[in-house]
């Protein structure tokens, strides 16, 4: 793609950036195929290619978004599906990063809009503040309809999408150190994260346990907290900046006190935006190395899940499970065929689903500010889920199990806790039912849970 930027507007690295990332899209339009909204919309900015010419012209123009770039840059999931498809390479996930830093500094949303992004960014990255949230929207289910009728739906949509009630109480209180069973062998450090912590705490649970039995320390730092996705993807950069210090900072500490193999991530979405801050601080003289060398420290669980030799497990079952790949493990981290070996290698019956490309319509606090859009796309997905026919599905991220939890008939659950099941600990929540479908490995055919050199 042809641009044309002056010699003073590639001075800003953030433009010299843009610029280098348009020049690399040669309007082939292979990302129309496989874009959520296009394929919803039909509209050919509310495609890649269409907002990649939008952002052209405010970048090469004012630097200002207009209201109907606001809408369409809006509109886009950040599902990064356009980025495995494209074959030049072009760093999408970048460019409507900055594109929504543009339309958050230059455009005025509407009252209701303004409301609900403020209460997201409030509550949603603090557990605590979350947690008294979701009990408040309890109560005010009941005016959803009046607030859809006075024009804040995405209030509306926030309230509906509150869970009927919160999470069990955690099993391992965080932050905390979890030593190693048997000996330790590694070392690693686990993100407790912020909404995962209230919404489904199970997810922690089964991560420590399995790892701890495999001979593994798991340290959740204190002072860590949100990483940071959810304010970037709403176009609030320093305020993500701000939050990957503070996990930056406060891993460093951890490191200092012993090795550390891995920085594990158990939400797709959280591990997309870890594995990013080396990026995020390029241009920070203070923390650009230190961020680099987090960020290459980064691995989501089921990749360090792989390097482990766990052996054979202690429970097989032929129980069906559907895989629903979050877009933020696919895209996001190229992750897609680790989670079904180790299903697989669990004793589990795995299948995919089709379409396993196309967003099911969360994409962080989009179901929230795009309710219509995510919508189609949630009842697009189950279409998909129900004809593969499965008993149980698993998925990688919480933000997908929030997602379609509420319609599936049936249960969804993380895949580390259905490995956590296999190997040894507690039926998941909502799984009481399969428990006679699960059956003991005899002892001779088991082999030790051994952590791989290297």
């Amino acid at each position: 793609m042809q641009t044309n930027f002056t010699a003073e507007q590639l001075l800003d690295p953030h433009l010299k950036e843009a610029d280098e990332i348009l020049r690399r899209c040669v309007h082939c339009g292979f990302c129309t195929a496989t874009c959520p909204t296009y394929l919803l919309l039909g509209d050919e900015r509310d495609s890649p290619r269409g907002r990649i010419y939008l952002i052209k012209d405010m970048l090469e123009g004012d630097g200002k978004a207009t209201a109907a770039v606001a809408t369409h840059i809006d509109r886009c999931l950040s599902c990064l599906s356009c980025m495995t498809t494209c074959p030049s390479g072009v760093d999408y996930m970048h460019l409507v990063d900055h594109a929504r830093n543009i339309v958050n500094e230059t455009q005025t949303r509407s009252f209701p809009a303004r409301i609900a992004r403020a209460m997201l960014r409030m509550t949603v990255p603090y557990p605590g503040r979350l947690r008294w949230a979701l009990r408040a929207a309890l109560i005010g289910r009941g005016f959803g309809g009046l607030l859809t009728r006075m024009g804040f739906t995405e209030l509306a949509a926030m309230l509906a999408m509150a869970p009927a009630r919160l999470g069990a109480r955690a099993e391992h209180s965080l932050p905390g150190t979890f030593p190693a069973q048997g000996g330790r062998r590694r070392r690693v450090i686990l993100l407790g994260g912020c909404a995962q912590k209230v919404l489904r705490p199970a997810i922690n649970d089964a991560t420590i346990r399995l790892l701890t039995r495999a001979g593994v320390e798991v340290v959740v730092p204190e002072g860590e907290g949100c990483c940071g996705a959810l304010v970037q993807h709403m176009g609030h950069e320093n305020d993500a900046r701000g939050f990957a210090r503070r996990n930056i900072e406060a891993w460093e500490k951890a490191v200092e006190m012993g090795p550390v193999d891995a920085i594990l991530v158990n939400t797709s979405g959280c591990g997309t935006t870890v594995k990013d801050y080396g990026h995020m601080f390029a241009g920070d003289a203070r923390f650009a190395e230190r961020a680099k060398r987090i960020s290459g420290m980064a691995a989501d669980i089921s990749e360090y899940l792989a390097r482990l030799e766990l052996g054979a497990p202690q429970r097989w079952s032929s129980l069906r499970i559907a895989y629903q790949s979050a877009c933020s493990l696919q895209h996001g981290q190229r992750v897609t065929d680790i989670p079904f070996k180790l299903l697989r290698t669990a004793g589990f019956s795995v299948t995919g689903i089709a379409e396993p490309h196309i967003c099911c319509g969360s994409a962080g606090t989009y179901n929230v500010l795009q309710p219509e859009l995510s919508a189609e796309l949630r009842t697009r997905k189950v279409a998909n889920i129900e004809a593969a026919n499965p008993e149980i599905v698993a998925s990688g991220n919480i933000g997908c199990i929030a997602q379609l939890s509420p319609v599936l008939d049936v249960p969804i659950v993380h895949t580390v806790e259905l490995l956590d099941w296999a190997y040894g600990g507690p039926t998941p929540k909502g799984l009481e039912r399969f428990e006679d479908r699960m059956s003991s490995v005899p002892l001779a055919a088991r082999k030790p849970m051994l952590v791989a050199s290297g």
